[in-house]
């Protein structure tokens, strides 16, 4: 093909095909595999250090939760507590002394660990169940029970949790324990996890994909259930996973107020409410609960926030 010079008889240039490898930029490797959303988030978070870092330390806790008894050969109630021992300094075998009742403060730290990070993960878990369910099918099927739920919600937001949760463990007929302790904070917990699922659902119901399972016939269960809910947990997954380190602290401060789990039950808060009769004498005694329960909460409050940076696209690319 030939062509002209620029500015000669109203001519315009033309370069020659093989100046122009357009098969090389437009070519797509189609051997790659598709990344999901989550394999997106997998890949943003594995790069940062503050997640390996609460990583660690959760796998920590999960570890001394599930088996106290590896760290310390002390038991943290019972017999093993002498009131001879009261307020005994650091020996072979207790590195952080005893409390005023004489029970090895190391011991109870190991054993609280279990009672609140199961308060912690019962409680989560509970909420995150009945309220994904509750928000999903009022956000999908919309209409009156659209309207039922939001207005329930609305009733529990206007009660503070501790606050329910104090009133229902004082009047309640049961033992206090560690499962009754987490249905109550889940009773007051779950309209967070409905509402935000609902507005999911919201969105990801009016997606392309949904409408075209419309038109393929499928039925509407089918749709929730394969398709919608499948793609509205990102933001239910980081609100449980921050939930998770409030609920530790629900637990902490239900007990330190003495209406939590029972004096039988290792616990932080319970722990941090028995030192404050002997700050003067071992101050150290609020100290290490304290550090305990702060540490977890950090954890897990870290956590929820890396992991939803990963799965915001803004936030990503902001990085």
């Amino acid at each position: 093909m030939s062509s002209n010079t620029p500015g000669q008889g109203g001519g315009r240039y033309v370069a020659p095909i093989e100046e122009t490898p357009v098969v090389a930029v437009d070519a797509v490797d189609e051997s790659q595999k598709a990344q999901s959303v989550w394999g997106d988030a997998w890949q943003a978070m594995r790069k940062r250090w503050l997640f390996w870092l609460c990583a660690a330390l959760i796998a920590v806790i999960v570890v001394v939760a599930l088996f106290p008894q590896w760290f310390t050969a002390s038991l943290p109630t019972g017999g093993a507590c002498k009131i001879g021992q009261s307020l005994d300094p650091a020996s072979a075998g207790h590195p952080l002394g005893f409390d005023k009742q004489g029970c090895d403060v190391f011991s109870r730290i190991l054993y609280g660990t279990r009672s609140s990070v199961t308060v912690g993960l019962l409680a989560t878990l509970l909420a995150t169940l009945i309220g994904g369910i509750i928000g999903a099918l009022a956000g999908f099927y919309g209409g009156f029970l659209d309207s039922l739920v939001s207005r329930l919600g609305d009733i529990f937001f206007a009660i503070p949790t501790i606050l329910g949760a104090i009133i229902v463990m004082q009047v309640m007929p049961w033992d206090r324990n560690a499962i009754t302790l987490s249905i109550v904070l889940a009773v007051f917990g779950w309209p967070i996890i409905a509402r935000i699922m609902r507005g999911a659902v919201l969105t990801a119901k009016n997606s392309d994909y949904v409408m075209a399972s419309v038109a393929l016939g499928l039925s509407r269960s089918k749709i929730l259930l394969g398709h919608v809910i499948p793609n509205a947990l990102a933001p239910v997954i980081v609100i449980a996973t921050v939930s998770l380190g409030t609920y530790i602290v629900a637990e902490a401060s239900l007990s330190f107020l003495g209406i939590g789990l029972p004096p039988s039950i290792p616990s932080w808060g319970g722990d941090i409410s028995t030192a404050q009769g002997s700050i003067r004498q071992a101050p150290e005694l609020i100290f290490f609960p304290a550090t305990a329960l702060a540490i977890t909460v950090l954890a897990f409050l870290l956590l929820g926030d890396i992991v939803r940076d990963a799965l915001d696209p803004k936030a990503r690319a902001r990085r």
